[in-house]
């Protein structure tokens, strides 16, 4: 099966992590993929371009950490046990039918999976992995968004994007952010995600963030929401108390999922 180059990138970077010492040569992620070693060299490239490897003698190694943004492979290995626990928290605010919008990002993705297969909801996403997962379930109807494709986070975000958002009303939205605190609120690294995860929270009667403890109390680039316009946030057991409960002062619920 052919695979585009955010996939065969995002595979590239799964790889990495996978790997000891977080680094691989051409001949290797070339028979991995089955794909040329001059396509395999153009991907490394744009890898490094964004930061999110180095270029070494006949391969690539993984970089220690990102400068901005990471890509969503990476982001995927972060805090996994407790992604995987906050994912099933959040499954249990699914309503028994409706309308969910899901929001891009690895925790999205993680809470995609925790969806109970039997469970008659229509999910609007943004999220193309996401999407591709929950396509299989036989009791969900599925809806992707449009938009222009971000290869670095595999999302649709753009003015169609916002503009198709704008004209839905759904029940629950499961919103993904970079960084939270109680004066910056909610926080993403990209304009244009911003102005999504806004849409998409003002679509919905009740809003729900998952966060891992790692991005309580940080910001980044773009603030998008104030924390009392969310409804419920979610995080794991390391999360800084004395953050969450500024957070809970500030208006939301917080659940510290175990």
């Amino acid at each position: 099966m052919t695979m585009y180059p955010p996939e065969r990138q995002r595979a590239i970077t799964e790889l990495l992590i996978e790997q000891d010492g977080r680094r691989a040569s051409v001949t290797q992620i070339s028979e991995q993929l089955k794909v040329t070693t001059e396509t395999v060299r153009r991907d490394l490239d744009v890898l490094e371009r964004r930061g999110v490897l180095r270029r070494i003698r006949g391969g690539a190694e993984l970089m220690d950490s990102t400068p901005f943004e990471q890509a969503l492979a990476a982001r995927h290995a972060e805090q996994f046990e407790d992604k995987l626990v906050i994912a099933r928290r959040v499954a249990e605010e699914l309503p028994q039918d409706g309308v969910v919008v899901l929001d891009s990002g690895s925790l999205t993705f993680f809470c995609a999976q925790a969806m109970p297969k039997d469970t008659a909801l229509a999910v609007v996403t943004n999220n193309l992995p996401a999407a591709q997962y929950l396509a299989d379930y036989e009791n969900l109807r599925v809806f992707t968004l449009p938009g222009t494709i971000r290869g670095l986070t595999s999302a649709a975000v753009d003015a169609w994007t916002t503009r198709r958002l704008s004209s839905l009303t759904v029940d629950l939205a499961i919103i993904g952010v970079n960084g939270m605190t109680p004066t910056h609120g909610l926080t993403t690294t990209n304009p244009e995600e911003a102005a999504t995860k806004r849409a998409m929270l003002l679509s919905a009667r009740r809003r729900v963030v998952p966060v891992i403890s790692s991005r309580i109390g940080r910001n980044s680039f773009c603030t998008f929401a104030a924390v009392n316009e969310v409804d419920l946030v979610i995080t794991d057991g390391a999360a800084n108390t004395e953050v969450v409960s500024e957070l809970a002062a500030a208006g939301p619920e917080v659940v510290v999922a175990e």
